[in-house]
């Protein structure tokens, strides 16, 4: 499902799963997960009482012994929902996505697919349809464009079906979002450097985590930059995703995260790594001071590497409407951005906001999410995004 494209490299080794700074082991991601009803859960698995012994746990950085090549006859070929996941084809997997993205979207939706029920062609429906763009926070310019098309394509093609005139403004719909549609490229620079950045609470730490997990899928080697260094919580968080990913994080207490950027760029080429995601810290746009700091890290990370950071990414949350736009506008112009990711469209009314971005400032969208589960930030499509509005 990902429109991911890279070179085909030489396999590189594995990044060490814990740099020396921050002691973390691969082994330690298991251990928050073991919930207080774990006697309860091995009673289900092995059957009876009787628990099996513990299993030795590896010290940090060293590895964990091997587990038996054959697994008991009994319990081969089964599946249990703590333990594996069942393996979905394509096309499930696509369905599925369509099915959350809907959902997802169901309130942005519902305003609009219900003007179309037994409506007439008239003035009253365009009144409504204009009423109900705004509220979707499409904005006056994306909003009058549609109507300002559907209107011309309504009398050139004679349309006097209201589904027609529905299937019309999807289509117009999807040629606004087409140019927003553009994949993340992989493999172009050894490594690959990205900067991320954004406001407080868009879901920064919680997207990296994603889409490093992602790569990984891409079979790409990442390496972690906790360059928010102004709150602790942040740096854990990223810890706690680069333990799940077994992937290193370069971290500092304190200090300042031009440095550890910088520190990240390095130990990246010198390891080899395929990526390099660079986190920052949440700031509005009227902190001109952050903003300035923002491109004093852009700098910093140019030194380490010419060209970089090859992808400068904003994420937004997308239940801020047209705040969004502002903050594509203000971000862009600061530092450049090469991509968008929007998340927390599961569940907003304000779905229009693509439209006014596509409309008013066309950054590409490289993925949307629609809620917490790792599948649930997927690459943006602009025919899937029209179908989950108008479908």
């Amino acid at each position: 499902m990902f429109s991911f494209f890279k070179k085909k490299k030489p396999e590189a080794e594995t990044p060490a799963a814990v740099e020396p700074a921050v002691p973390a082991s691969p082994v330690a991601a298991a251990q928050p997960e073991a919930p207080a009803e774990q006697p309860g859960f091995l009673r289900r698995l092995f059957g009876g009482d009787d628990m099996p012994a513990a299993p030795d746990v590896a010290a940090p950085g060293i590895a964990a012994p091997a587990p038996p090549e054959t697994a008991p006859s009994a319990y081969e070929g089964q599946l249990f929902p703590e333990t594996a996941e069942r393996p979905v084809s394509e096309a499930e997997a696509k369905r599925s996505w369509m099915s959350r993205l809907k959902a997802g979207l169901a309130k942005t939706s519902s305003n609009l697919s219900l003007l179309f029920v037994g409506a007439r062609i008239d003035e009253d429906l365009y009144e409504e349809l204009e009423s109900a763009l705004l509220m979707s926070d499409a904005g006056m310019d994306a909003t009058q464009f549609l109507l300002d098309n559907l209107r011309r394509k309504v009398k050139e093609d004679k349309l006097l079906d209201a589904a027609a005139v529905k299937v019309a403004l999807k289509a117009l719909l999807v040629d606004l979002l087409r140019p927003l549609e553009k994949p993340l490229e992989l493999g172009r620079h050894e490594p690959l450097v990205m900067m991320i950045a954004g406001v407080n609470g868009a879901g920064k730490t919680t997207t990296i985590g994603k889409l490093a997990k992602h790569m990984q899928h891409h079979e790409q080697s990442v390496l972690l930059a906790a360059g928010d260094t102004f709150r602790a919580a942040a740096r854990e968080q990223l810890m706690v995703w680069g333990q799940r990913n077994n992937v290193t994080v370069i971290s500092q207490q304190s200090g300042d995260p031009a440095a550890v950027a910088f520190d990240a760029v390095q130990s990246g080429k010198a390891r080899g790594v395929d990526v390099v995601m660079v986190d920052t810290a949440g700031r509005l746009p009227t902190q001109l001071h952050l903003m300035e700091e923002l491109k004093k890290i852009k700098r910093v990370i140019g030194k380490g590497m010419i060209e970089a950071p090859h992808e400068i990414l904003l994420v937004i949350d997308g239940n801020t409407g047209q705040n969004a736009l502002a903050q594509v506008k203000a971000f862009d112009d600061a530092l450049q951005l090469t991509g968008l990711v929007i998340t927390k469209l599961d569940g907003t009314a304000k779905g229009g906001i693509l439209a006014a971005i596509a409309r008013t400032r066309p950054v590409p969208v490289y993925f949307i999410g629609v809620g917490e589960k790792l599948e649930d930030l997927q690459p943006f499509s602009a025919d899937e995004f029209a179908e989950a509005l108008l479908g």
